[in-house]
């Protein structure tokens, strides 16, 4: 199924984020160079004019030493003088081979220097400033953080790569350029004049083609970033994608986002190639008017023949140094126009879309008193819905205080504000009677503490995640973590690992469960210990025992000091402790827990369960109310009119919008048959706010069989409501009701088989016709240290084994479809033309040459060759631009196909592969992106050049021995040197640049945990650090890259140095053959050219050696992901597919997470699960009640022991076929960057009647969401996720219950899926859950709430990864010394 995203939508409501790069300035090269940068970009161009300025030398002397052999033919020189004139010029060859060694050495060097310079600027300054940014420039871009950070790190690297050896090679040509024509000029100004006639009108034809180019840039950037932002959310969600059977659905979106990026590039690519042939054809077509007037003038005597070989020898230097720049032409236009993106998001972050107050209000002492007056906010990215509106509170200092609430109330929102991430749209906040506006930010950071639900760790050891909470972090001591520990009860956990407090936690905290992590979290805070702590929902995860004592220790520890508890626990509300009722962002109730339970209205109204507390938990005396600033307020405006009915149950259960009876309403949100004994209307109490009573009225549901209607029709319907709702298309008999197997087919049938959907087939068209890839069996593949990746010194990070250029070309044939491999043999076809023209030119152009010794006819003689000159340079226009635009086309064909492949194999392997350090979703996502655009130019622009000169040398090679084999034969002498050294400077350069690119991967890891982590960097004040342990980074990559360039200029000077020595001895065994007569002089000169030529293109290789090996470290890294082996996993081993998922069995099962120290964490377990039952899994944090859950859904295998299904084991199952039987919801639920539909209706078939829009309307509903989707802009096409409307915590965890609904399963799978709702919507998932259970669908649940327990009917208690009892909740929970009454706390 296909989901679009309006791009217009998202326009409208965001800013810009990049400016137009199509009217980016060359100056944006150059938008990061500061002061610092000036000498070295001085002495840059000092060496390149003067290394530029080499080449007209060379021409010069060139000219003299073939007007040496022209003068010899004609009669003019003997032997002897031709050898001496030739020696002498000779010996000026060598000392300028030597100079330009030595310029093209720092030229060369001191251009990487500045790229690397420019690198570090950038990566520095756009850290330094994201750091200041606001929360509502986050929020407010287009395709989100994730794939904004990627998106920045690959036009950071374009800029560099453009900024380094391409602009110093450009300089270093135009200068070459104009020197030449300047030397030109100066010997014969006429026949200069002559030649370039076609130049200004070849200019203006070239700068049009160059425009055309950069609107494709952009958008080819946007859809790279739309892909980025694809495959960054489907790693983050790999275990939803693999549950929900989502590979094929989520290679079929990133192969359509490529595909539209390709076709962009490939406009580039093409201007690219007419630019290229254009020139070509420009430079060869000057020899008509150039020679035929030089013929003329020597014929008149006004020049004689080396004036006009000089003359003409610098107009084709000049020519031949624009065309050389031209295949660097779409380096340096991405690189402008990564420069001017970086620059314009620079500005944007120096801007302001509102002036924010910021202040310098340092207190010397925060007692904690927070007031907030007539607040309204509403989020960036939902302008149109206020989270809070017109709300006052008040927190005392030194109290504890409750905020509860329904699902998206506004109550997280408040902790926001307090943090000051975001601004008021009207009202202010105070603490001690300062506005938040007034305050110090860091001084309010450090003396408030937010923790939330969902906790950030970072990727270092336990001891450091929890001193972070500490300024001084580095001097924090074993005690005082220990002791926060205590608090946190984390110490057995911390015992039980390997390496205690020293243990590295993984990226994000994935080593712990969501319970541990919050629980170091928790410590953190403790340690940290501020006057104001904010708790959102931050014990959630937590079981009840576990929950009760941390509860318990937070009250000791926060005696005296002010916090607020952001809650859907009442249970955690004591009698004297005050509570703000939220709902849609109004304060609609307030008071003591005492007051608020006398209140029938309210929800803590009685009847109520009583709170469960541990024996000797001795509660507080109770505050007297004078403490409070107002324990009860009265509203004597409330409206008398208002009604509302409420149900009174321990849950906050508040509606406000009337629904009419003719809207369809499930069954299962009726209210319990006790709440149907009349239509209770009553006036809100004076606990009410007026704005909640004065504008609604409260409609009770009729729970009257037979008033709601029907649902759609064509709906399937997944959990029908009792009669008149038709049931599951199940078997009447429950034990054999199975599921309709034409319904799995429709689910789960492979997207490459027989039978599939439209988009389907398209899928499959574009994945299965990509053959392929050639495995790369004699390379070694990249292994890394994962600890010294994310902790060790950057100089630690182990070097990484690059691929042979030659290994890399060989996968292109074999990756490449039918369709492309004509194109490749036609691309590599034109490139042997392409050689064969230049010796053909050089034959060609030393017939021009000998027309100046003919005694007559030298005039006709000269247009006859200056016509044939034309007829060679067309034939070789043509072949130059179709070779690089067909090479072009099978380099982008080539990436695309190992881009998606790579994409198929990684979805494809098991989830333990994502836990290892060196396949995180950063490192993944680069590949994927910045690693795949380097690769290309292995084949769309070097390959055709290598193979070019290869041919070239060959063709010329055996034209010379045949012409002059003693000469050839002196040339070839020099061969081994320049080999030597050519190998050594490409070798030397593929390790430094393999370093330099581990050193940058390493930085942008850091960059990536900072802003995708912002919010939580922010609230611990960890700015600092972070950005000290980024600037180190970036200093030791630069400092590797200082390293490369000294280097890779040495040894690139020595190699441009050996070929003018090389050049120098072949002219002067030329004038010695010359001179013997062994060898006619036309036959010399033809040697001369064809030697000449082939070596200055051969040259121009070296030139790009850095970028090709760039190439080859990114082109390894892709291919190892290409290569990954292919359901060899356990997850393809089976091949039997059940109807139905049935009986599920661990025996003596046994298993460690692979990448996790936390030891086993299921421990000989044994446990039967039967099916059409609901059973919930209870334990303790780290138990492994979830792991059972992704045991089940076999995103692990077992380390010993078995599991069955139906007595037929999990390795025999087929998988795909296993999970569509089954469903999801995590407690931390993933959306993806698409629509509410997309959302709900996930990896769905296109077709299928799940995917309909009235069956996903019913999900909705189902879920208890349809009403919040209906309220926003757009409805069900709204985007969600990254880039889109942002979600509470509740919200999206209703949007995965509609998700998980609308599959229709036989099994359903809810892990702690009620943590972030409110009493009214996760009493509606019990409901779901009792009607589930009555239609033969199992559930298993994964909770740590009471009432979840007792919704279900069997309880299954974990401890240590066993069994510790089992049985139904009412009898385990009145077992005496029981394991579920002691986690209840009622032991």
């Amino acid at each position: 199924m296909e989901v679009d995203i309006n791009e217009s939508y998202h326009r409208q409501r965001r800013e810009s984020e990049t400016s137009q790069s199509s009217n980016a300035p060359w100056r944006s090269l150059f938008a990061f160079t500061s002061r610092s940068h000036l000498l070295t970009l001085c002495l840059a161009l000092v060496l390149s004019v003067a290394s530029g300025a080499v080449t007209p030398v060379l021409s010069y002397l060139l000219g003299k030493i073939f007007g040496c052999f022209t003068n010899f033919g004609g009669g003019k020189y003997d032997g002897s003088e031709l050898i001496k004139k030739v020696s002498k010029y000779a010996i000026g060859l060598t000392g300028l081979g030597a100079a330009s060694g030595l310029l093209h050495a720092g030229y060369f060097g001191f251009w990487l220097v500045f790229g690397e310079l420019q690198a570090k600027c950038a990566r520095e300054t756009l850290f330094a400033g994201m750091l200041e940014k606001d929360m509502e420039w986050y929020d407010m871009r287009k395709d989100g953080v994730e794939a904004l950070i990627q998106r920045l790190q690959t036009q950071i690297r374009e800029l560099q790569m453009a900024a380094s050896q391409p602009l110093g090679f450009a300089i270093q040509s135009t200068v070459t350029a104009f020197a030449a024509l300047g030397l030109a000029m100066y010997t014969a100004w006429d026949l200069t004049l002559i030649t370039i006639a076609t130049i200004p009108f070849s200019a203006v034809v070239l700068g049009r083609i160059s425009a055309k180019m950069q609107p494709s840039i952009d958008a080819q950037a946007e859809h790279l970033s739309m892909a980025s932002k694809l495959t960054n959310n489907a790693f983050q969600a790999i275990d939803t994608i693999k549950c929900f059977n989502g590979e094929d659905f989520e290679t079929w979106q990133y192969a359509k986002a490529i595909k539209k990026a390709a076709a962009k590039y490939l406009s580039q690519a093409m201007a690219n190639a007419l630019q290229i042939g254009f020139t070509r054809f420009l430079t060869q077509s000057m020899f008509v008017q150039g020679f035929w007037y030089g013929s003329h003038l020597v014929m008149k005597g006004k020049k004689d023949p080396g004036q006009v070989l000089t003359a003409f020898w610098s107009c084709l230097m000049a020519l031949q140094a624009v065309e050389q720049i031209l295949p660097q032409m779409i380096v340096l236009e991405k690189g402008r126009a990564a420069g001017a993106t970086l620059g314009a998001i620079l500005t944007q972050i120096g801007k302001r879309r509102r002036v924010i107050m910021t202040g310098n209000l340092k207190p010397t002492f925060c007692e904690g008193d927070i007031e907030v007056r007539n607040v309204s906010f509403c989020y960036p990215s939902r302008p149109d819905q206020l989270a809070l509106k017109n709300a006052s509170f008040f927190f005392p200092a030194g109290e504890i205080s409750f905020v509860i609430g329904r699902s998206g109330s506004g109550k997280s929102t408040l902790g926001s504000l307090l943090m000051r991430f975001y601004e008021p749209a009207r009202g202010e906040l105070l603490i001690d009677g300062n506005a938040l506006q007034t305050l110090d930010t860091g001084w309010l950071r450090n003396n408030v503490t937010l923790v939330q639900q969902q906790n950030v760790l970072f990727n270092e050891t336990i001891f450091k995640n929890i001193a972070f909470g500490r300024r001084d972090w580095d001097r924090v001591r074993r005690e005082e973590v220990r002791r926060s520990i205590d608090t946190a009860f984390l110490q057995d956990t911390i015992n039980d690992l390997p390496k205690g407090l020293d243990t590295i936690v993984g990226s994000g905290g994935s080593a712990m469960s969501g319970g541990q992590r919050q629980r170091v979290a928790i410590a953190r805070a403790r340690l940290r210990d501020t006057p104001i702590l904010i708790l959102d929902e931050a014990t959630s995860a937590l079981d009840h025992t576990s929950k009760d004592m941390v509860m318990r220790a937070i009250r000791e520890w926060r005696q005296g000091k002010t916090t607020v508890i952001i809650t859907h626990d009442l249970s955690q509300i004591e009698d004297h402790e005050y509570a703000y009722v939220l709902d849609k962002g109004l304060i609609v109730q307030e008071g003591y827990r005492y007051a608020l339970e006398k209140n029938p209205l309210g929800p803590l109204a009685v009847p109520r369960r009583p709170p469960i507390n541990f024996p000797h938990v001795k509660r507080l005396p109770r505050l007297p109310e004078e403490s409070r600033k107002q324990s009860v307020i009265t509203m004597s405006s409330l409206s008398h009119g208002s009604t509302v009915s409420v149900r009174s149950i321990d849950s906050l259960d508040i509606q406000y919008h009337p629904r009419p009876q003719s809207v369809f309403i499930p069954a299962i949100f009726s209210p319990p048959a006790e709440d149907l004994r009349g239509d209770r209307r009553a006036r809100f109490e004076p606990f009410v706010s007026p704005a909640a009573a004065g504008a609604y009225t409260m409609h009770r549901m009729s729970g009257i069989p037979g008033v709601f209607g029907h649902p759609p029709d064509g709906v399937l319907q997944p959990f029908a409501p009792p009669d008149p709702m038709p049931d599951w298309p199940l078997s009447s008999t429950r034990g054999q009701k199975m599921r309709d197997l034409s319904l799995v087919n429709e689910l789960h049938k492979s997207p490459y088989g027989a039978g599939r959907t439209a988009i389907e087939r398209r899928a499959a068209r574009t994945v299965k016709s990509q053959p392929q890839p050639i495995r790369l069996k004699a390379m070694k593949r990249p292994t890394e240290d994962n600890s010294s990746d994310a902790h060790g010194p950057i100089e630690a990070v182990k070097e990484r084994s690059v691929a042979p250029i030659k290994k890399i070309l060989l996968t292109i044939w074999p990756t490449l479809t039918w369709r492309h491999r004509p194109l490749l043999l036609g691309g590599f076809l034109f490139a042997g033309v392409h050689a064969a023209a230049t010796p053909l030119f050089s034959w060609v152009f030393s017939k021009l040459l000998a027309t100046f010794f003919l005694p007559v006819n030298r005039s006709h003689e000269a247009l006859k060759w200056s016509l044939s000159v034309l007829g060679v340079g067309a034939g070789d226009a043509l072949a130059v631009y179709f070779m690089h635009y067909l090479l072009e086309v099978c380099g982008q064909a080539w990436v695309d196909s190992l881009r998606i492949e790579a994409m198929k194999r990684m979805v494809d392997q098991p989830r333990a592969w994502f836990d290892k350090d060196k396949n995180s979703v950063p490192k993944l996502t680069e590949c994927l992106d910045r690693n795949a655009e380097e690769m290309r130019n292995l084949l769309g622009r070097f390959a055709g050049f290598m193979f070019v000169v290869v041919v070239m040398l060959l063709v010329a090679l055996i034209w010379s021995l045949v012409v002059c084999w003693k000469l050839t034969l002196v040339g070839l002498a020099s061969a081994p040197f320049i080999y030597i050294v050519t190998r050594s400077y490409q070798a030397v350069s593929a390790r430094w640049e393999s370093r330099s690119n581990d050193a940058g991967t390493f930085a942008t890891s850091i960059f990536t945990e900072t802003f995708g982590n912002v919010k939580t960097v922010r609230a611990l004040t960890l700015e600092a650090y972070l950005h000290e342990k980024y600037l180190r980074s970036t200093e030791t990559a630069f400092k590797i890259g200082l390293r490369r360039s000294v280097y890779s200029g040495i040894f690139y000077g020595i190699s441009d140095s050996g070929i003018v020595f090389a050049t120098a001895l072949i002219f002067y065994y030329g004038s010695v053959l010359a001179a013997s007569k062994a060898f006619t002089t036309q036959s010399i000169i033809q040697v001369f050219s064809m030697l000449l030529f082939s070596i200055a293109n051969a040259n121009a290789i070296l030139s790009f050696i850095p970028q090709i090996n760039s190439s080859c470290a990114t082109a390894t890294q892709l291919l190892r992901l290409a290569n990954l082996p292919q359901k060899s996993s356990h997850e393809h081993i089976g091949h039997v597919r059940l109807p139905a998922v049935g009986t599920i069995s661990f025996r003596d099962a046994n298993f460690t997470y692979p990448s996790r120290p936390m030891g086993p964490v299921l421990n000989n377990l044994n446990l039967t699960l039967a099916p059409h039952t609901s059973i919930a899994l209870v334990g303790a944090s780290g138990s492994g009640k979830s792991t059972i859950a992704s045991l089940i859904l076999g995103l692990y295998s077992l380390t010993l022991g078995a599991l069955t299904f139906d007595s037929v084991p999990m390795s025999e199952l087929h998988l795909p076929s296993l999970r569509s039987l089954i469903a999801v919801v995590s407690q931390t639920p993933q959306i993806f960057a698409t629509t509410v539909t997309g959302n709900i209706a996930y990896a769905l078939p296109e077709r299928s009647t799940l995917a309909s829009r009235a069956a996903i309307e019913y999900a909705a509903e189902v879920a208890g969401i349809h009403d919040f989707i209906t309220s926003l802009p757009r409805g069900y096409q709204t985007p969600i996720g990254e880039g889109g409307t942002g979600l509470s915590g509740g919200q999206a965890q209703r949007i995965a219950i509609a998700r998980a609904v609308a599959r229709q399963p036989l099994l359903l799978i809810l892990d702690e899926a009620t943590s972030a709702l409110d009493g009214e919507n996760a009493r509606s998932i019990r409901e779901l859950v009792k009607r589930l259970t009555s239609q033969g669908v199992g559930v298993l649940m994964v909770t740590h709430d009471r009432e979840m327990m007792a919704a279900c009917e069997d309880v299954v208690v974990l401890k240590d990864g066993r069994v510790a009892e089992r049985g139904g909740f009412d009898d385990l929970v009145q077992r005496r010394g029981g394991e579920l009454r002691r986690l209840l706390g009622e032991a």
